[in-house]
């Protein structure tokens, strides 16, 4: 009892100093307080990569310590333990106990503990009232069992919070900002995809839907040495992180970028804290000779070094859209002081492209649910054949564009409220052009038979030029008359007046 008084007498809560938040910090702490007003004991954060997580957190469990509350701040993993005391210590809240096995800064007296949920799970959680889980949608045992019994609020902290049964644990989602806002105000840089060789996943073996570690690894062994020379064509001068599908994918990855004369290393969980303390010291220096950081997912969650300027994604997925996320936003992070202004993302996967509107979604409207996520990391993203290269968005030419193109915003507006089922949007060809999928096709041939000849029988005219092109009638289309004008293609316009000329020639003869 004693040694709490002093601890609290030591804690000069005067001395905190948090850097200004931004503008949609402040709302998300908001929100925050008002879920818990109305009654929400467990809430979820989704912040992207660079939102400030962990500066949230620490604003949250300052604020219930000014007020003579206790509170823990809990990692994933060991190594970021360090990592969130030292920014404790840096915003001036210096009064903190560990709770890791061994820790030098161990104080069990403290109101403010940094802990490591393994720890926490073999030797028991002392009683708080504010508990903060950092990267929440890795559901470790040893917490989602204790912030279901206990009195805490509770808060997670996730930039995917995709996993199955968050909606369980947690009854409120705060959106603390979407990854097109921060992009905007300058947190984030712009992403610039490269589409590269990519491995032949056509009969791998699968386990749960996604492809297993191994035959991912397998077929992304044929294709290093064209990493490797893709990388020296587009990101030579950039830091780089890659991630490989397996530890042995890695090495060879690794190997192959030191044989070519760029010093590369493996980080993965077979690297020892030793070797990773080594490796991240040099890597963080803005001249270090370490340019190239290899891993499965070690470096995929908390790593945050903001002059990387490239990633490169050798890693093929079909269902975990939050993995890909994780792996892409390591790059994302802006960097004033180095002259940062995008990240390029080789794709040597496809997962740029199976990803594509699911990934634009989140990039624009976070999410509106929690189990919203744990679909996104269920479906079955399917390769297809007329798909593989992606669609370049008709506005700005980046490729690929989903839903709503991350790099201009277009999106593109229908008048119709039919929804098209999957399978519909297949690219059409007048010769060797695609002219876009069936809505594009029914839209250019209302508006040219609209504007030409006979309005009575411009109907039945658009109806069977849409057949010349798709062989089929128009189904499951806005009807001729809700159909807004669009552009017409040159290819469109010589497939109906090569209609015409053959409709006139069948007549002669």
């Amino acid at each position: 009892m004693q040694a709490d008084l002093i601890e609290r007498e030591a804690a000069n809560y005067a001395s905190i100093s948090f850097p200004e938040p931004r503008d949609f910090q402040t709302v998300a702490h908001e929100k925050l307080r008002h879920g818990r007003r109305a009654g929400h004991r467990c809430q979820q954060v989704m912040a992207p990569t660079g939102a400030g997580k962990t500066y949230l957190g620490m604003r949250v469990a300052d604020e219930a310590l000014r007020r003579g509350k206790s509170a823990i701040f809990v990692c994933d993993r060991t190594t970021l333990i360090n990592q969130a005391s030292a920014v404790a210590d840096q915003y001036g809240l210096s009064a903190h106990g560990v709770i890791q096995a061994q820790h030098w800064r161990a104080d069990r007296s403290a109101q403010f503990q940094i802990a490591s949920v393994q720890t926490l799970a073999n030797r028991g959680w002392p009683d708080a009232d504010v508990i903060i889980i950092d990267e929440s949608h890795t559901q470790y045992r040893g917490w989602v069992d204790h912030v279901q019994t206990c009195r805490a609020a509770v808060i997670g902290l996730s930039a995917t919070p995709f996993s199955i049964g968050l909606g369980k644990i947690f009854t409120n989602l705060v959106n603390a900002a979407t990854m097109h806002d921060l992009t905007q105000s300058g947190v984030l840089v712009p992403m610039r995809v490269f589409s590269c060789a990519k491995p032949d996943m056509a009969g791998a073996k699968t386990g749960g839907g996604e492809w297993t570690p191994g035959a991912a690894a397998d077929r992304g062994m044929e294709i290093i040495g064209d990493v490797v020379i893709e990388w020296q064509k587009y990101a030579s001068d950039r830091k780089t992180i890659v991630f490989g599908a397996t530890i042995t994918h890695c090495e060879e990855i690794a190997r192959q970028f030191n044989e070519a004369g760029v010093m590369a290393a493996c980080f993965t969980a077979e690297t020892l804290p030793g070797e990773r303390a080594t490796l991240l010291a040099e890597y963080e220096k803005p001249d270090s000779a370490l340019r190239v950081l290899v891993s499965v997912e070690a470096l995929a969650k908390g790593f945050d070094v903001k002059d990387v300027g490239c990633v490169c994604d050798c890693r093929p997925l079909r269902k975990s859209l939050s993995t890909a996320i994780q792996m892409w936003g390591r790059g994302l992070r802006s960097s004033p002081d180095t002259g940062k202004t995008d990240c390029l993302l080789l794709d040597f996967s496809g997962n740029i492209i199976r990803f594509a509107d699911d990934y634009s979604d989140i990039f624009y409207n976070g999410l509106d649910a929690l189990d919203t996520g744990e679909r996104l990391d269920k479906a079955v993203r399917k390769d297809d054949e007329q798909e593989k290269e992606g669609k370049a968005c008709p506005a700005c030419g980046y490729q690929p564009c989903g839903k709503r193109c991350i790099a201009c915003g277009h999106e593109v507006v229908r008048s119709s409220l039919i929804v098209h089922e999957a399978g519909e949007l297949v690219e059409f060809k007048v010769g060797k052009v695609n002219v876009g999928d069936k809505l594009t096709v029914w839209e250019q041939a209302v508006t040219l038979c609209r504007g030409q000849g006979n309005p009575d029988t411009a109907k039945g005219r658009a109806a069977h030029l849409y057949k010349s092109i798709t062989g089929v009638f128009p189904r499951g289309l806005p009807d001729f008359e809700h159909t807004p004008n669009v552009t017409i293609t040159r290819a469109v316009l010589n497939k109906a007046r090569a209609n015409s000329i053959a409709f006139h020639h069948g007549r002669a003869a």
